[in-house]
């Protein structure tokens, strides 16, 4: 499956609002199969990209706590 352009760009929270809403339509059921199957995968793309970022935002609190320890360790003579 290709990502499609128009969502590579979305942010945290336009992806997970597009999510909710392919939920909410293959929840209310009355799609064919194709338009199930065309949903699911837009929600798989959604949910990747909500995924990677709330993964950058990990990485970025494991570096700014890192940060911290380290100044905190340089500070008390620690870090030797």
């Amino acid at each position: 499956m290709s990502d499609d352009p128009e969502n590579t760009e979305l942010g945290y929270e336009q992806a997970r609002d597009q999510l909710v809403e392919v939920v909410r339509e293959l929840e209310a059921g009355g799609l064919s199969l194709e338009q199930s199957l065309a949903l699911w995968e837009k929600g798989e793309h959604l949910a990747k990209v909500c995924e990677r970022h709330l993964e950058g935002a990990r990485e970025r609190i494991e570096a700014a706590l890192k940060s911290v320890e380290d100044d905190e360790a340089a500070a008390t003579g620690d870090g030797q």
